[in-house]
């Protein structure tokens, strides 16, 4: 079983499945290697995992991988960079030259935030400029540069939350089975993809509307299928999805995020209404936002509008309306932080800068990727992947003002894969999974009580 990665977030730049320092090829190719590497064209990328939540007293180091082509001599390639750091979220930018360290798998380039930053009540914000020395290529991080800085928040009053050790095989029965359709390509059916050799695709993402619709985005057949009180349809989209994302709109419509990078928005009849690429590489996760569908970027790691009022939005436009928390239906964001492997960092601010509340949860068994961090009712629910070596379980925690009001486990084993943080959605009526098993596609609903 694989472990998790070294960056794994959802519902915040959490934000959700990515492990985008570990394994940055271009910066590792080894002195040992072949004499000569023939010369890439010029190109540069770059991964950095934000610090957004801290506590006070905590030293802060900022730390980022730069991909370049290497040079001729087979060497990592010539990289630099500036950090542009301010206090809080105005005025003017201080640039800090990044150092080179030698732990390629943390992040190879890094500053330590100066002391009266890392404590300051406002926070800091801040963006990177990185180059490649060699061609004179530069790309900034997160892509809106100054206008979208990151921001880190200084957490003081955050709520602690200690799970203590997970005991695996606890996980709680659904109350109820809301869908389920068996392997093919009939009407009735959900289609499948693969071998058992490399591996099976199937539905790859789903969503619950506000009335209780479920809808399944049934990626292998290129089609969306509908349950509707008891009812059944099925939608053409005219073409395999593959590992696609996948949001119902308010008219109807549907958001399909394809692996490359682009989102195709569909009316309610599945004819195309437009498409529009992201403005950085690649994603985690496409939500709901306050005006339109919401993309977690990478390697931004930021949640980036990607349409308005219905229209697309261009890519330079979503870069500079990005921020670093989830955003929510009142103008509040959810922003979540991954520390180590055992600490999960979760806050809800309004706008940018000020914390509403926050908690601090601590595991002494490792913490994976967030499926979900979102507001029910009162509370907070955060869903969780906790593992060893040879055990996986999601945990769903719900949060309130007093720690931890409840939590249960749910299985993680999935026979197909999905969307990195599409297994669970958050609706009226409770919290949905989408499961696959040998024999086809389910969806179950896990009730959630809700205080008054």
């Amino acid at each position: 079983m694989r472990r998790p990665s070294i960056r794994s977030l959802a519902g915040g730049a959490a934000g959700i499945a990515s492990g985008v320092i570990a394994g940055v090829v271009l910066t590792a190719v080894s002195a040992a290697g072949p004499p000569a590497v023939p010369r890439l064209p010029a190109l540069i990328d770059a991964a950095h995992v934000p610090r957004l939540l801290r506590l006070p007293g905590e030293p802060v180091r900022l730390r980022y991988s730069i991909v370049c082509a290497p040079r001729d001599d087979g060497l990592p390639c010539d990289g630099s960079g500036t950090v542009y750091i301010r206090d809080g979220g105005g005025g003017q930018f201080r640039p800090l030259a990044l150092r080179r360290g030698d732990d390629s798998k943390e992040g190879r380039y890094y500053i330590d935030v100066p002391p009266e930053l890392a404590s300051s009540a406002a926070g800091f914000s801040y963006y990177a400029v990185l180059r490649d020395d060699s061609s004179g290529t530069t790309v900034a991080v997160p892509s809106g540069g100054a206008d979208a800085p990151q921001l880190s928040l200084l957490l003081r009053d955050a709520i602690p939350v200690d799970l203590g050790r997970h005991l695996f095989g606890r996980v709680r029965a659904p109350d109820a089975q809301v869908a389920e359709a068996s392997w093919g390509a009939a009407p009735q059916d959900v289609g499948l993809a693969g071998s058992r050799e490399l591996g099976y695709s199937g539905p790859s993402s789903f969503d619950v509307e506000p009335h209780g619709t479920v809808d399944l985005l049934d990626s292998v057949n290129g089609r969306v299928m509908r349950w509707e009180k008891g009812r059944r349809e099925v939608v053409a989209l005219g073409g395999a999805a593959e590992l696609a994302d996948f949001a119902v709109e308010d008219d109807g419509g549907f958001d399909v995020l394809e692996p490359r990078g682009t989102l195709r928005a569909f009316r309610p009849d599945g004819t195309p209404r437009w498409s529009q690429k992201l403005a950085d590489r690649t994603w985690a996760k496409l939500a709901h936002g306050p005006s339109g569908p919401v993309v977690l970027q990478q390697p931004s790691e930021q949640w980036m509008p990607v349409a308005g009022r219905g229209a697309p939005l261009a890519r330079s436009a979503q870069a500079h309306a990005a921020h670093d928390g989830k955003p929510l239906a009142n103008g509040d964001e959810v922003v979540v932080e991954r520390v180590g492997e055992g600490e999960l960092r979760v806050a809800e601010t309004a706008g940018r800068s000020t914390t509403l509340r926050a908690w601090r949860i601590t595991s002494d068994t490792p913490l994976g990727e967030v499926q979900l961090a979102e507001p029910y009712g009162p509370r907070m629910v955060v869903v969780t992947k906790t593992y060893t070596d040879d055990r996986d379980e999601f945990v769903v925690l719900m949060l309130d003002r007093t720690g931890l009001a409840g939590r249960f486990s749910v299985a993680a084993d999935s026979w197909t894969e999905t969307a990195p943080l599409a297994r669970f959605r958050l609706a009226a009526g409770g919290l949905y999974r989408l499961r696959t098993t040998e024999s086809g596609a389910s969806i179950d609903r896990f009730d959630l009580e809700v205080p008054r």
